[in-house]
């Protein structure tokens, strides 16, 4: 899948009862179903039972259970509440008969107010910095085979302001920022450009969490998961312009990671908001 057209037929539901849809799975590279796609396609399942005026601020979600890529995901949408300004939705993810992930989203009507926001760190333009498939070939025989399998042509685009900090085996920092699109236009539509979003928001938090550890460990030497994901999207967004994540971990122990981010324009609007917590846990290198 190398096209945000070909990513928007994947996110597409099929709507067969009432509050019920279902939708297509694909690999990332992963062997599992990724966790963007179900976040994407959950909100787009409550979209169907929420009126067009109304958009999606805040999304909180759990990863069960690993998705099965061979098997369609069934949506079912509990309509919690219906608010003179807030609209509320519960949706369920079934694979098998099993739930495999949950996910609670709020939608709002435009209301005016006071505003603020923190100012976007003075970070290098995206037209200054390499793509991440520009990195594949200029740093590919270096590159660990895992991180190989995961920079394939994808439907959004990715410019990390340091390319090379993935395969370093050096300690860093726990914080990171990469710039990111769509790859292709996207429909003037802003519930799709917030379904694209929730899709792009699994990727890269948490590679933050890594960055203090690896000088001793390798990625392939680690089982990561995403475990749960809440996103705040703070006003309107164009998904096929270039925006940033701003990335950092706080904290990693007990073989989780935590990670944050804040997601920038170009021009320096905060747009969106986002925390994970995943599965970091080192595999047992004497059991293989």
């Amino acid at each position: 899948m190398k096209t945000v057209a070909e990513l928007l037929k994947v996110i597409d539901l099929e709507q067969i009862e009432t509050n019920i849809f279902r939708g297509p799975s694909h690999d990332i590279g992963s062997g599992r179903v990724f966790g963007g796609q179900v976040l994407s396609q959950s909100l787009h399942a409550a979209m169907h039972t929420v009126p067009e005026d109304r958009k999606m601020h805040s999304m909180h979600a759990y990863f069960i259970l690993a998705g099965d890529i061979q098997a369609p995901i069934v949506y079912d949408v509990d309509r919690t509440r219906d608010g003179g300004s807030f609209t509320t939705r519960r949706v369920r993810a079934i694979q098998h008969g099993r739930e495999i992930f949950v996910t609670s989203i709020s939608f709002h009507r435009h209301e005016d107010g006071i505003s603020h926001q923190i100012a976007m760190p003075d970070i290098t333009p995206p037209d200054q910095l390499l793509s991440d498939q520009d990195m594949l070939k200029k740093f590919g025989e270096t590159m660990p085979e895992s991180l190989k399998r995961m920079v394939r042509p994808r439907p959004i685009l990715f410019k990390p302001l340091d390319p090379t900090s993935f395969f370093r085996k050096e300690k860093m920092e726990p914080q990171q920022s990469i710039w990111f699109k769509a790859n292709g236009d996207v429909p003037a539509d802003q519930r799709i450009h917030r379904r694209i979003l929730a899709y792009a928001t699994d990727y890269n938090l948490l590679s933050s969490a890594i960055l203090p550890h690896r000088d001793k460990i390798d990625f392939k030497d680690l089982m990561m998961a995403s475990l749960d994901h809440a996103l705040w999207i703070h006003r309107d967004i164009q998904i096929d312009n270039w925006l940033l994540f701003h990335l950092d971990s706080p904290w990693a122990g007990g073989g989780r990671g935590f990670a944050r981010g804040s997601i920038f324009t170009e021009d320096g609007v905060l747009v969106a908001s986002l925390v994970q917590e995943g599965l970091m846990r080192v595999r047992d290198r004497k059991r293989g």
